[in-house]
């Protein structure tokens, strides 16, 4: 069993609605994309592990779950700016989308 955590330490996390806006492979690797992502008024760059499992196309327009306040990290000299949510089905990413059409920078609480 994993470690629990409080209720006030999940709440530090600032989940929100993103928009994937633009989707480029990572040079260098077959696994990465550096994806564009809108968070309501700000536009934020994430890396992810997504290539192998997602045609670039295919994400382009999808609406994300976005850790939004995760501290930068570089990945392949790229700043990501947040990290998106999946679940992982046997090692295979499958991204996390709301269930009807909301908002761009939607809270979800």
């Amino acid at each position: 069993m994993t470690e629990t955590v409080s209720f006030s330490d999940f709440a530090k996390l600032e989940l929100r609605i993103g928009k994937i806006m633009a989707v480029e492979p990572v040079e260098g690797t077959d696994k990465l994309y550096k994806l564009s992502v809108r968070l309501g008024e700000e536009t934020r760059t994430l890396v992810a592990g997504l290539a192998e499992s997602y045609a670039a196309d295919e994400l382009m327009g999808m609406k994300i779950v976005v850790v939004a306040n995760l501290e930068p990290k570089s990945l392949k000299g790229i700043e990501s700016q947040g990290m998106l949510l999946a679940a992982d089905e046997n090692g295979t990413p499958v991204l996390l989308t709301p269930e009807k059409d909301v908002s761009d920078g939607t809270p979800i609480r």
